[in-house]
């Protein structure tokens, strides 16, 4: 099924949801990079993006923008048929879930939660075809940066309703 054809009633009926333990990437496609801070007396400086990345499946991004979440908000569900987001947190904490809906993908219904910070700063990649979304963790905001594949075209967004599926992976979970 391509993502232009996914419906929010598709979605309600899939069952054997395979959700995975948080911060452990098993999507096929999806790549997660541990990014590196170089820290001294007078700051310091993150690395976002490198061409020397290439080999790792790093995609040359053709549009890069930054947004806002304000704090508690759930940004989701939506996919991609044509572009590769590929994003980092720059300010805050954010809850990352993925959802994979590409029905001949070995990891068909696996579900990926990953936290990204400015603490713990990282790189995610996620492919055309993984539906995805976030929560922002911290006060006030978050900020993301998005270094797209392909620059931005609102017929390659598919959008889906945050609580339509798996509400339940959402941060935090108080115990």
């Amino acid at each position: 099924m391509m993502p232009h054809e996914v419906t929010t009633e598709w979605l309600k009926q899939q069952t054997g949801w395979q959700v995975q333990p948080a911060n452990k990437v098993t999507i096929q496609g999806v790549y997660l990079k541990e990014l590196v801070t170089h820290l001294d007396g007078r700051g310091d400086v993150t690395e976002l993006w490198s061409v020397n990345w290439k080999d790792e499946g790093i995609v040359q991004p053709a549009h890069v923008y930054q947004s806002a979440t304000d704090y508690g908000v759930i940004k989701c569900w939506h996919l991609h048929e044509k572009h590769t987001d590929q994003f980092t947190v720059t300010r805050g904490k954010l809850q990352v879930s993925m959802i994979d809906i590409r029905e001949d993908s070995p990891t068909f219904l696996h579900v990926n939660t990953v936290f990204l910070g400015s603490l713990k700063p990282r790189y995610l990649r996620i492919v055309p075809g993984i539906m995805h979304g976030w929560k922002a963790l911290t006060e006030p905001e978050t900020i993301v940066v998005n270094l797209q594949s392909e620059v931005y075209d609102p017929v390659d967004e598919f959008k889906f309703p945050w609580d339509c599926v798996l509400k339940e992976v959402w941060q935090p979970v108080n115990g």
